[in-house]
């Protein structure tokens, strides 16, 4: 089972579940816990191979990762938990792991929170996908890492965020890393279907202005997706909006699961 951590709410009955990206770990919320448990009962879970999770047994004898068998780690521990429905909060990659929950298990959902959603790769995403796919088992990770979180972070406002990830990255093993990476290899078909399919979840995309590669595909989402979702765009803000603009993440985040909780 994942390694996991609860903050119980003395009166509270909604559950809020953290969801972290790839090379990440739940550590990335460190400027949420202190608000969010002030209001609700807090789950933050490391992904497999993730942070405190390197010692997942299953994952160890599998080849190949899935979004459905990430999803399905996230759900064993909220049966083990007996949580219910709850509100999930994502970043990242983290949030195409949420969609496919919501995908698989929606009636375990109350809301979601998409941060710094992942709903297309831009063609410069496409090209670092395929080089990176091309050269896993050449190159050292963390290098193809840097890359990334270059790629994605470049401006010097977002060197927190970069550092942040790219420090959790090299907690990571090699194997680990590229078995995430081929991940990468079912992305597209997936996220065609998660954009093309709205479901019925109250769901709001948080996004920096300076997402340069993500924020573009995420405005015509929300726009087709009208019923359900909403849209927060945070100024002088890069991909990894809980870290850049804490303040206004918490806030905004906190105001949106409080209007849905007494409505599921």
């Amino acid at each position: 089972m994942l390694a996991h951590t609860t903050y119980k709410h003395a009166t509270s009955q909604e559950w809020v579940t953290f969801v972290h990206g790839a090379g990440g770990s739940s550590s990335i919320w460190y400027k949420q816990i202190r608000e969010f448990k002030k209001h609700f009962n807090v789950l933050l879970l490391d992904l497999r191979g993730h942070g405190r999770s390197k010692t997942n047994l299953l994952s160890l004898f599998e080849k190949r990762y899935t979004f459905r068998s990430v999803a399905r780690d996230v759900m064993d521990v909220l049966d083990h938990l007996h949580v219910g429905k709850t509100h999930f909060v994502g970043i990242s990659l983290g949030t195409i792991i949420i969609r496919q929950l919501a995908e698989d298990y929606p009636t375990r959902f109350k809301s979601m929170v998409m941060g710094g959603a992942v709903m297309k790769m831009n063609y410069q995403g496409q090209v670092l996908m395929t080089a990176g796919n091309l050269f896993k088992n050449i190159l050292p990770y963390l290098l193809l890492y840097r890359i990334f979180a270059f790629a994605i972070m470049p401006k010097s406002t977002q060197k927190e965020s970069r550092n942040l990830f790219i420090n959790e990255a090299k907690k990571l093993y090699q194997k680990e890393f590229i078995k995430w990476f081929k991940l990468t290899a079912e992305v597209n078909p997936l996220l065609r279907w998660f954009r093309e399919v709205e479901l019925n979840i109250p769901t709001l995309y948080i996004m920096g202005s300076e997402d340069h590669m993500f924020l573009p595909t995420v405005k015509k989402v929300v726009e087709a997706h009208s019923k359900t979702a909403d849209l927060v765009v945070v100024d002088n803000c890069g991909h990894v909006v809980n870290v850049d603009q804490p303040q206004v993440f918490n806030d905004e985040v906190i105001d949106f699961i409080r209007n849905h909780s007494t409505k599921s």
